[in-house]
C-alpha cells in the first residue's frame, strides 16, 4: 500500500530505537502512530492536526493509549526528538504557486524549531506526469526544496525520489 511506502521513507529520518518524541504535523486520524507502534516499543507521539473531526477520530481510536496525545493545532506545544509532515503541502487550497511557497516555508520553520534531532516531510514531485497531475495540487521542484533545507536547516540533508510514487520525502538531520 502506498501509505506503508510513504511511511517507511518517513520512518528513516528516526535515529533512535527505543525512548524518542516524535512530532506529526498534519496527523489526521493518527494512521503514522499506528505505523510506529509495529516498529518501536517505547515512544511518545503527538499528534496535530487543524480539523477537529480528524483529531476527535484519533483521540477516540487512542484513548487506550499512555504514550500519544492528539490536539487541534498547526504548532507543536512543545519540541520533539524527531518531527514529519506527511501530505499536508499537497492539496493548495487555491492558492498561487508563490503563497504555496510561502507555506511550506513557513511549515519548515516550524518543522526546525520543533525538533531537537532531525524532521522529514513528504510532497508531490514536479516530475509527475504531465497527463496526471491536477491544477488543485501542488507539485514541488525536489532540488528548489532540498536546496532550501541545505541552506538553512542543515548540512546533513537526504533526498528520497526512488521510492515508486509521484513524491519525494526530505530528511534533515539536525544532529548526527
Amino acid at each position: 500500500e502506498s501509505q506503508i511506502l510513504r511511511f517507511e521513507q518517513l520512518n528513516n529520518i528516526i535515529s533512535i530505537s527505543n525512548g524518542f518524541s516524535l512530532n506529526d504535523l498534519g496527523c489526521g486520524y493518527g494512521a503514522f502512530y499506528d505505523f510506529l507502534r509495529q516498529k518501536y516499543d517505547s515512544f511518545h507521539y503527538f499528534g496535530l492536526d487543524v480539523s477537529q473531526d480528524m483529531i476527535h477520530a484519533a483521540q477516540e481510536c487512542y484513548r487506550d493509549r499512555n504514550n500519544v496525545q492528539f490536539i487541534v493545532s498547526n504548532i507543536p506545544a512543545q519540541p520533539a526528538d524527531f518531527s514529519v509532515a506527511s501530505g499536508i503541502f499537497n492539496v493548495r487550497l487555491g492558492y498561487s504557486d508563490n503563497e504555496w511557497k510561502d507555506y511550506i516555508k513557513a511549515n519548515l520553520d516550524i518543522l526546525n524549531r520543533s525538533s531537537y534531532v532531525g524532521f522529514a516531510f513528504n510532497c508531490l514531485t514536479s516530475f509527475s506526469d504531465k497527463n496526471k497531475m491536477r491544477d488543485d495540487l501542488y507539485y514541488a521542484e525536489p532540488c528548489a526544496l532540498f536546496k532550501l533545507c541545505k541552506r538553512h536547516y542543515s548540512h546533513n540533508v537526504a533526498m528520497l525520489h526512488d521510492y515508486g510514487l509521484y513524491e519525494f520525502t526530505i530528511l534533515v538531520r539536525k544532529k548526527l
